[in-house]
């Protein structure tokens, strides 16, 4: 569901989250929030959420592999290079 709040911030930067919202969001007492700055804004959710995000942003990539073969390049670019010197 995407509602609309109008939400007032207070004394020392806090800020009430909905009853409604933080249910649906499942915010309970006690749970450690993130809070994500994004050009569009700021997002606030849980651990499991910013996890479940960062999991489906990043899913189907293999940084590893990318890695590894951006690394080989360079290597046999500097080998190539050593070669070249008498």
């Amino acid at each position: 569901m995407n509602d609309t709040f109008a939400i007032k911030m207070g004394e020392r930067g806090r800020v009430v989250v909905p009853a409604a919202v933080r249910e649906r969001a499942g915010f309970t007492e006690g749970v450690t929030l993130m809070l994500l700055e994004t050009p569009d804004g700021v997002v606030l959710m849980t651990r499991e959420q910013l996890l479940a995000r960062v999991r489906r942003d990043f899913g189907g990539l293999n940084l590893v592999d990318d890695l590894l073969a951006e690394r080989r390049l360079a290597a046999a670019a500097e080998d190539a290079d050593m070669a070249a010197v008498p």
